[in-house]
């Protein structure tokens, strides 16, 4: 790729409309306008209280599309929503249910003017069932998906950040979810709803610990299997310098390498079995203890022991391995992680920084279809 040339990630050519919102809805639109998508975000004049006031290029979830400031409540505001879905091949939408039906822009409505449009609904609880109109957030979706219980030390569950159940388990889903629709309607010539739940794709991120409990192959508690911080080979050990490094040896060859390099020669710590755990934990504690993160690094990084030191997130950007990647990059001074993932021939991209909300509404809505006499109708 030329020096002049644009990126041009696997889905250009795609246009999407995203009805602003927060949390997975967001993040599913950046994903969509990372790999080329060209994504029109529909803002209101006045967004709700959050509880933050973020930055707008701090905003990082909100990258690379254009922002139209549009009111839904208005007659106006919704048949100019109307217009652009004729366009679009994909509307992005995060309310409860039944919220775009009582504005008079939801699927059925939308799907009757453009029948090869793809309606992506990403909720907490979905669009049915006793629940689906409660509020939530990203912790009450996995504590019901089983996830969050598994989660954390022996005592209590611990909340992961918002990555299972907003990020993973919603907004991965929902687009994964549009881009299989996508792909049916080449073969069927008809779009569709995609229901995305946050309780159901945090349910499915689980799929292999579910098959090992029925098996017998998993405790459902806390800290007590090979995965959760049961075994002391699969977990974190604090450094000489108050900071820590991450293990997980856990095929035995791998096991015993470790073993070597820290130069632990009793034969008792080649027992795996779950009544030495307490003894092997206590040994690797006291050896991790002995360098300083750095130290081990120098020591471990590369080899087979499955190593890695546990950086911060203002360290993990400048390490070798994601240096020589490129998986962060810094767009308007704010230091991000790019596109991922790679292809071959696509050159996914970040198109543009987050825009302040109605930055583009004119121009957008000229460029999708509306005269200059409706543009200047909406704007007053």
């Amino acid at each position: 790729m030329s020096g002049t040339e644009k990126p041009r990630g696997p889905l250009a050519g795609l246009r999407v409309i995203e009805i602003a919102g927060i949390g997975p809805g967001p993040f599913c639109a950046m994903m969509l306008s990372d790999m080329g998508a060209e994504v029109i975000r529909i803002d209101r004049a006045s967004l709700p209280d959050q509880g933050i006031d973020i930055p707008v290029l701090s905003n990082v979830t909100n990258r690379g599309r254009s922002s139209v400031v549009l009111d839904l409540k208005s007659p106006e505001g919704a048949a100019a929503l109307k217009r652009l879905a004729v366009r679009a091949d994909v509307l992005i939408e995060g309310f409860r249910p039944g919220v775009m039906e009582r504005l008079g822009l939801g699927p059925e409505e939308l799907l009757a003017i453009n029948p090869r449009l793809v309606y992506g609904r990403i909720t907490g609880w979905g669009q049915d069932g006793p629940l689906a109109k409660a509020a939530g957030h990203d912790l009450n979706y996995i504590a019901l998906s089983g996830m969050l219980h598994a989660i954390g030390p022996a005592d209590r569950p611990l909340p992961p950040l918002n990555l299972i159940g907003d990020y993973g388990g919603g907004a991965m889903y929902l687009a994964f979810g549009i881009v299989c629709a996508l792909l049916e309607r080449n073969r069927s010539g008809q779009g569709q709803v995609v229901d995305a739940a946050m309780v159901d794709g945090a349910a499915s991120l689980g799929a292999a610990l579910y098959g090992l409990l029925d098996a017998g192959l998993w405790h459902d508690r806390r800290a007590g299997n090979l995965l959760d911080g049961g075994v002391p080979w699969y977990d974190t050990y604090e450094t000489g310098d108050g900071k820590h490094v991450a293990i997980g040896p856990l095929e035995p060859r791998f096991y015993d390498t470790m073993l070597d390099l820290l130069g632990l020669t009793d034969a008792t710590l080649r027992d795996r079995s779950e009544a030495n755990w307490p003894h092997l934990r206590a040994a690797f504690a006291e050896a991790f203890r002995k360098r300083t993160r750095d130290e081990w690094c120098a020591l471990l990084e590369g080899t087979d022991v499955c190593f890695a030191p546990v950086l911060s997130m203002t360290e993990a950007p400048h390490h070798p391995q994601m240096a020589a990647r490129g998986t962060f990059v810094e767009v308007g001074g704010v230091v991000q992680p790019a596109p991922a993932p790679r292809f071959s021939r696509s050159r996914p991209a970040i198109q543009s920084p987050p825009p302040s909300p109605g930055e583009h509404t004119r121009e957008m809505l000229a460029a999708w279809g509306l005269s200059a006499e409706e543009v200047s109708r909406l704007l007053g």
